[in-house]
């Protein structure tokens, strides 16, 4: 072809791809604009006379990740992430969210029209305080009472009742109800199949989980409890579904009381297998249709009422919605609503702390979720070094795919984050098939990932370099690693909260003026959601963290990004421990004390991957963090080792070995 051919073709692929851009860029901005003028209609016709409606990304249940029905706020604003609040008014529209998701923000919302409010900033102001501040003395703000929890529309109603403005409770939902004005209805909820999770996996039944709780509920003298969060009821009932991607949890309610078990679930109807097997595990359980829940608990705040024997409590969440809160109290229909007894949730506090069949199960499956990475690892270095083109995508769908050969392997935790280079540096990262990223040899590659199993959830990150890594991103990659093994080796006194350890992740990046935009660790649930509260690690204080107890699952994930570049995040999971008596410990031995009789807590890592040896600039290693990370690809290398040996993957060992070699 000749040169002047090729400049053509040059400018007409430019010219076609700035104009398909340019045209892309106006179809957001027509839909955006659409999207947020049905809205605004319905805001202005609304009895009230809507100034400003407010969209949580939460269900009805308070989920962190919410199913395709749910997705209000990304419809409206065009944002995916899993965390945010949008905030609409008849001349601006909002978004606050927190540092993991700036990036993606800018990518994905019509920032012509959506404003960012970076929430992790200090400058920026909250919701409650940009309302009070930008609409006036008289102004009504709308909200759909099931996406906000009890919690969360107390403070805020006091801070507009303090400016003189009213926060209404808004049941039919204006984004539902935009949506079908424009055509374009939300999809139907689902209601697929449940399952039992045996004894052999959960280590308790679900009669003995229920006897605890009901003898919860006479030392807190209430007449019932109603548990709402999702993963919750799953846990308490041994039971298992796939409503919501990548979390094993139904839609559903359960309310017990001192005699019955009411599921609120589907259509009503158990099915026989599910009722045997609760009957073998001492449960006699009822069904009732998912919509009838806000009658449903009305009608019970009637007939306690009714009894004419005293007061009566409902003992709930306070992270239950304000619709909830407001049925089971009987608030608006009874002349003395009950009272509630609004808390923490005693099965988040229950199913926090695993018990030792859990525990074994998380172990194990670790073991088997390592073999599966390694391989991965293995197959993606030899196709770089090859010269095949893997993607993003790709490299996802092969992780699956081994992951696929471990036993009782349910799918993914989570959606993968499969990050090469620049990407990499966007927190939660999504790879798209529609613009499909090379994974290349200059590349950091960062995988973020997980598996459901039965015995136990997964969640791990390692970053990679496909060749050969710059003198900054081996010292920032070896900042992150001194990070995670100062969380790894800690010591701590029982009860203490995950905020305090933060800052140990932070120093060695805060030593040269670097930090990370997220928190350092999330609890994880047994074959549930990959993030569970209530506790936590992170600058930012966990609420209602009860304090750390052994038998806790957490992760341990500092980072690094360098937008525009490259991401770096290292992360295990993490086992609490009792180290007061053990001498396997690698801190044990400093011992002198046990913080006044309240016990020594430590850290035992699960999670079973090596780091990459060429990206860990040693000399910024001192004596104790090098024999740490020795120590650990031993035993990465000693349990890994001999199963891919057995299972004939020789190639996958002996990149294991080299892999775990000693560092010098």
């Amino acid at each position: 072809m000749l040169a002047s051919d090729c400049v053509f073709f040059l400018l007409m692929f430019f010219s076609f791809t700035q104009t398909n851009a340019a045209g892309v860029t106006a179809r957001k901005k027509a839909m955006s604009l659409q999207r947020l003028t049905a809205l605004r209609a319905l805001m202005a016709g609304h009895p009230t006379a809507l100034a400003a409606y407010i969209i949580p990304t939460a269900d009805a249940h308070n989920s962190e990740y919410i199913s395709p029905a749910d997705a209000r706020r990304e419809w409206i604003s065009g944002f995916t992430g899993s965390a945010g609040t949008a905030v609409v008014t008849a001349n601006k529209a909002l978004v606050w969210t927190d540092g993991r998701y700036y990036t993606q923000f800018e990518k994905e919302a019509d920032l012509a029209m959506w404003t960012l409010m970076k929430q992790s900033l200090p400058e920026t102001p909250t919701m409650e305080k940009w309302l009070t501040s930008n609409l006036i003395a008289g102004s009504v703000v709308g909200v759909d009472p099931h996406t906000m929890t009890r919690e969360e529309w107390t403070p805020l109603q006091t801070a507009l009742s303090k400016a003189k403005m009213q926060l209404v409770a808004v049941e039919s939902n204006l984004v539902d109800k935009a949506r079908i004005s424009l055509d374009d209805p939300p999809p139907k909820r689902p209601q697929n199949d449940i399952i039992h999770l045996p004894l052999e996996y959960t280590g308790k039944t679900a009669g003995e989980k229920i006897h605890d709780l009901r003898v919860g509920m006479l030392e807190k003298k209430a007449s019932a409890l109603v548990i709402t969060a999702l993963d919750e009821v799953a846990y308490t009932l041994n039971l298992r579904g796939s409503d919501i991607r990548y979390n094993p949890v139904f839609f559903s309610y359960l309310l017990l009381t001192p005699d019955t078990v009411t599921l609120f679930w589907s259509g009503g109807r158990i099915p026989d297998d599910i009722e045997r097997n609760l009957s073998d595990e001492g449960v006699k359980i009822v069904g009732r249709p998912y919509d009838d829940v806000i009658g449903g608990l009305s009608n019970l705040a009637r007939e306690l009422s009714n009894m004419g024997d005293g007061e009566h409590s409902v003992w709930i969440s306070n992270e239950a919605s304000e619709a909830v809160h407001r049925a089971v109290s009987g608030e608006g229909v009874l002349k003395n609503p009950l009272n509630l007894i609004s808390e923490v949730s005693p099965v988040a506090l229950a199913k926090l702390v695993k018990n030792d069949v859990e525990l074994e199960g998380f172990r194990k499956c670790h073991i088997r979720d390592g073999t599966a990475v390694c391989r991965f690892f293995r197959w993606l270095h030899q196709e770089v070094d090859s010269g095949n083109k893997i993607t993003e995508v790709e490299a996802a769908e092969r992780l699956l795919e081994f992951r696929k050969d471990e036993k009782d392997f349910m799918g993914p935790s989570f959606e993968t984050i499969s990050g090469a280079g620049e990407n990499g540096a966007v927190i939660h990262y999504t790879p798209s098939s529609d613009s499909p990223r090379i994974i290349t040899a200059d590349d950091v590659y960062l995988l973020d990932s997980g598996g459901q199993y039965k015995d136990g959830t997964t969640d791990i990150t390692r970053t990679r370099h496909m060749s050969e890594p710059t003198d900054l991103q081996k010292e920032t990659f070896t900042r992150v690693l001194k990070g995670q093994i100062a969380i790894g080796a800690a010591l701590y006194p029982v009860g203490v909260k995950g905020n305090v350890l933060d800052s140990l992740a932070r120093k060695y990046l805060w030593d040269v003026g670097l930090d990370y935009a997220h928190g350092t660790g999330h609890g994880v649930g047994h074959f549930l959601n990959v993030h569970e509260g209530p506790s936590g690690i992170s600058w930012r204080p966990y609420p209602h963290d009860p304090g750390l107890k052994m038998g806790q699952i957490l992760s341990n994930e500092p980072g690094y990004y360098r937008v525009g570049e490259f991401g770096i995040r290292i992360e295990d999971l993490v086992e609490t421990i009792s180290v007061t008596n053990d001498t396997t410990h690698p801190r044990a031995k400093d011992l002198l004390g046990d913080y006044n009789g309240r016990g020594v807590l430590g850290f035992n890592t699960i999670t079973l991957v090596p780091n990459q040896r060429k990206f860990i600039k040693t000399e910024l290693l001192d004596d104790f963090e090098l024999k740490y990370i020795n120590s650990y690809h031993k035993r990465v290398l000693d349990t890994l080792g001999p199963i891919l040996k057995n299972r004939g993957l020789m190639e996958d060992y002996a990149w294991l070995e080299k892999e775990c070699s000693p560092l010098m």
